[in-house]
């Protein structure tokens, strides 16, 4: 009986029922990335399953925030569906998320989701959340089980001139290229906190229009493309989209990238694959990071 009793407590506490004073705080007007894996589960079958939104909240009742899922993609195995419609919400601000829509498989076929995630731990700019819920394909139904990071986009502040258009300048880190085997590599971003990456700043909120200036001051030269991330796979993390190509940029120069058409956008550098930056570009798009935004009753 006290080994039911003791195996029943570790279940609810790994699932996140019970959680500390601390939780996620969002509110409206914020851009996030909700990224994480899993499986996906029938009868007959398990699939690995991976889930990567691009999200913004919106109007805000009580203690419920609703978001629209703008961009992204949900796997099973080797399938990969695309959004078509989906929206969510999050619950008892960010206690609780859940989402439910159409999305759409790379032969035209819909699929249906339901997915209901409970905060399970955090950090000052990021929340840990478990996911369950269910993927109804035309063939089968999945049980999905998640593990997903909500995290913020860095909030970048641009000054657009008459002459020209919003502009801003991100730079890659000396030492970049070695992954972090220089001390170098230790940056600083736009709010002037102290962080561990390879550029000054890898995730950004910004507008259609917006032109980045990419500076190297790295010692070796760099290039940026833009493309899908293979999750896993080591030989070939990236497919190009074709969206963005910087060609060449050697030591002390620097390129101009313009954001014309809204959209999720990685970046990332070919030679180097784990130097990436995340562009989340739709209009009137302001966010903040967790637990600073401007939360009821802060």
């Amino acid at each position: 009986m006290k080994l039911t009793i003791t195996l029943l407590a570790l279940f609810i506490f790994s699932s996140g029922y019970i959680l500390n004073e601390s939780f996620a705080e969002v509110s409206e007007n914020q851009v996030f990335l909700l990224e994480g894996s899993g499986f996906a589960v029938t009868e007959e079958q398990i699939k690995f399953s991976e889930i990567d939104f691009g999200l913004s909240s919106q109007d805000q009742r009580g203690s419920t925030i609703n978001f629209v899922i703008e961009d992204g993609f949900i796997t099973l195995d080797e399938e990969e569906f695309i959004i078509s419609e989906l929206e969510g919400k999050f619950l008892r601000e960010g206690r609780y998320i859940r989402i439910n829509g159409d999305i759409e498989s790379s032969s035209g076929f819909d699929t249906t989701i339901s997915f209901f995630g409970r905060l399970v731990a955090e950090s000052k700019d990021a929340a840990v959340y478990g996911f369950t819920g269910r993927i109804t394909t035309t063939d089968d139904t999945y049980k999905i089980i998640y593990t997903t990071k909500l995290s913020s986009l860095s909030k970048i502040d641009v000054t657009p001139t008459i002459e020209e258009s919003q502009e801003l300048s991100i730079r890659i880190l000396k030492g970049a290229s070695s992954q972090g085997v220089s001390d170098s590599y230790v940056g600083l971003t736009t709010s002037g906190s102290i962080r561990l990456g390879y550029f000054s700043d890898d995730r950004i909120s910004i507008e259609p229009g917006t032109t980045i200036t990419i500076i190297n001051d790295d010692n070796v030269s760099h290039s940026i493309l833009s493309g899908k991330e293979n999750y896993g796979d080591r030989h070939d993390p990236f497919d190009p989209d074709g969206r963005i190509s910087t060609g060449d940029i050697a030591p002390g120069k620097s390129v101009n990238i313009t954001f014309d058409e809204a959209g999720f956008y990685r970046l990332y550098d070919p030679d180097y694959p784990w130097m990436k930056i995340v562009a989340y570009v739709f209009p009137n798009s302001d966010n903040l990071i967790l637990r600073q935004g401007q939360n009821l009753g802060n």
